[in-house]
């Protein structure tokens, strides 16, 4: 039997789609806030499209939207093929899936509306930050797990870097 086949893909490739769409549109909105810089009438006078309120859209956006989609869908791709075995838990797996798109959602609609908590990098609202730390555990629930449950007796290099990161900043700030 091939053990490929009980590896849980779906979640990566998930995870792998968003990376591109959410790359696509926070370098769109990137490309966008540059062009105000030339020409400002390209807010058209609306609170929501202008440089201030886009900026901190676009580097979450890319920073966690982008980055974080990619961060996920190859932990879960390297931890299942390194561990040879399938992910502890597929409706975790599944909630970090939809718990994180849900993140993003709620940052691409409060930023632009000017709700944020005033620290760069750090801009989102309490309420999204407490998603963001469920969906962090979660991850590092499966991820870990995953290692527990491994078929194989050591724990490769790249485990190592993916579970030194099980944290996010947005999470662990001052």
């Amino acid at each position: 039997m091939d053990t490929a086949l009980n590896y849980n893909y779906r979640v990566v490739k998930q995870f792998a789609v968003m990376t591109v769409v959410w790359g696509v549109v926070g370098m769109l909105v990137g490309v966008l806030i540059a062009a105000q810089l030339a020409w400002p009438a390209l807010n058209f006078d609306t609170a929501w499209l202008t440089y201030g309120r886009l900026r901190p859209l676009h580097t979450n956006a890319v920073i966690f939207a982008f980055g974080g989609s990619a961060l996920f869908a190859t932990s879960y791709y390297v931890v299942q093929r390194t561990c040879q075995t399938r992910l502890f838990s597929d409706a975790l797996a599944a909630f970090t899936f939809w718990g994180w798109q849900l993140v993003i959602l709620a940052a691409a609609i409060t930023l632009p509306l000017g709700m944020t908590s005033g620290k760069e990098y750090a801009e989102l609202e309490w309420p999204i930050d407490i998603l963001i730390a469920l969906v962090w555990v979660s991850y590092a629930v499966v991820f870990f797990g995953t290692l527990w449950k491994r078929k194989v007796s050591h724990i490769y290099v790249a485990n190592w870097f993916y579970g030194s990161g099980c944290h996010d900043p947005v999470v662990v700030r001052s």
